[in-house]
């Protein structure tokens, strides 16, 4: 397909009242990806170079946030919405451009697949004018039919207009539509609103098409393919049936889910053959996973990178900028931010670890703080290869500790540590013989005042 020019027409102008927000319906997420960023990169997969963008509800919102998952797009606003088809020509511009191939979707339909456009677009290829994607139900009710005669498709019938013969038809529309470029124009201005409603239906392009003597045809696609979201409920039915895709695909390459449901991933998670995942995991956006990797349950990671061989949790939280190399070990309740722990280093339990170098092979005990905010900046710790950090320490930054340094138990330090030194940062204890009575009694006088 790529010696043929493409130009996806995604219509996103919808108010989406029925999801009971301030956001665009287009931008809510699945998998930590805007629906409308979803449709867009099925459309890059299938060859779409173009992007042209009816925006209409929050356009200023849409349009903005189009910018960081698109290029070579631009958007048109629908000002009055007056049908499909009316939506489409808003688009008029970008359509007189004359691609060879035009394909109209919609962006809340975030489960398409690549494969279903292309298919469509190879029928435009072998000369048809118009392809339908649709799709089949046992309960096709609702739904408007698509009528084929010798394999062709003649017409879309609206539900409440159908024969009882062509009620049993379980074919159904999923609205979304290949066009051929050279005819587009021509056939989207035969369209007129003498209906009902008084819109402009894209459907009436496929009886224009047949009138006119020009070949259409229908494409198949799963029902999930073309599901539209327009609930908050629906919106949460397409993330459990991405995340179903998501992890048999994850678990087909070569890792181990130990229970697939409580596993959660994001549209941009990268993980290696071979790692381990136990049950109650959460990747957010941003991680990447190498192989022969253990993320043992109830751990949540966000914008980290963990090398071959490393070890995480349970319990254990990367955030965003955390950086796990070969053979790493974060333990069970540890918070890594914007931290490097290298090859073979370990950081077990009960500690925090943010804006740090934590040097190859060094162990950090539990209960370490590196205390990295002043409530105004962030400074930086840096410990060295092989430095052992005693329990219970708190490293205030700017902080360097010194290759095979030593720091003792319960330490606070605010100053370097060279290299193979121990560092103590405590007072010394002194016991009070008789004084720990003695307070214990002047308390319970006083509570019972």
């Amino acid at each position: 397909m790529t010696e043929r020019s493409c130009l996806s027409i995604i219509l996103a102008a919808g108010e989406g009242t029925r999801m009971k927000s301030a956001l665009p319906k287009v931008l809510h997420k699945v998998a930590g990806l805007p629906m409308l960023a979803h449709v867009t990169h099925a459309a890059q997969e299938a060859g779409a170079g173009d992007f042209a963008y009816v925006v209409g509800h929050g356009a200023e919102t849409v349009t903005k946030a189009i910018a960081g998952f698109a290029q070579n797009a631009k958007t048109y606003v629908q000002t009055e919405r007056l049908g499909t088809a009316h939506a489409v020509l808003a688009a008029r511009e970008a359509i007189a451009r004359g691609y060879d191939d035009l394909l109209v979707m919609f962006g809340d339909t975030p489960l398409i697949e690549s494969g279903v456009l292309k298919a469509a677009r190879e029928k435009l290829a072998d000369g048809n004018a118009v392809v339908v994607v649709g799709f089949r139900t046992p309960n096709p009710a609702g739904y408007g039919r698509l009528i084929e005669k010798n394999g062709a498709l003649v017409a879309i019938r609206e539900d409440k207009e159908c024969t009882e013969a062509e009620r049993a038809i379980n074919f159904c529309n999923g609205g979304l539509m290949a066009i051929a470029g050279k005819h587009a124009l021509a056939l989207l201005d035969k369209i007129d609103n003498k209906n009902a409603k008084g819109e402009f239906y894209l459907t009436d392009i496929v009886e224009l098409a047949n009138a006119a003597g020009l070949k259409v045809a229908a494409t198949e696609a799963s029902f999930e393919s073309a599901l539209g979201v327009n609930s908050r409920v629906e919106l949460a039915e397409a993330e459990a049936i991405w995340q179903q895709r998501k992890r048999r695909a994850v678990m087909l390459s070569g890792v181990t889910l130990i229970d697939p449901t409580s596993v959660h991933f994001s549209a941009d998670t990268e993980i290696g053959a071979d790692t381990l995942v136990e049950p109650n995991v959460f990747f957010g956006p941003g991680v990447k996973i190498a192989s022969n990797v253990t993320i043992h349950a109830f751990s949540h990671l966000e914008g980290a990178t963990v090398a071959s061989g490393s070890d995480v949790g349970p319990y254990a939280r990367l955030r965003p900028g955390a950086e796990l190399h070969e053979k790493a070990k974060v333990g069970n309740f540890v918070e890594i931010k914007k931290a490097v722990v290298e090859t073979g280093a370990k950081v077990n339990h009960l500690t925090y670890i943010g804006d740090a170098r934590i040097g190859e092979g060094a162990n950090i005990g539990a209960g370490t703080i590196t205390c990295n905010y002043d409530g105004f900046s962030k400074f930086v710790t840096n410990i060295g290869k092989g430095a052992f950090i005693g329990s219970n320490s708190s490293l205030v930054a700017p902080i360097t500790i010194g290759d095979g340094a030593y720091v003792a138990s319960g330490s606070v330090l605010t100053e370097d540590v060279e290299p193979d030194a121990l560092a103590f940062g405590r007072a010394r204890q002194k016991n009070l013989p008789g004084k720990g009575r003695e307070l214990r009694e002047r308390f319970s006088r006083a509570a019972k005042k």
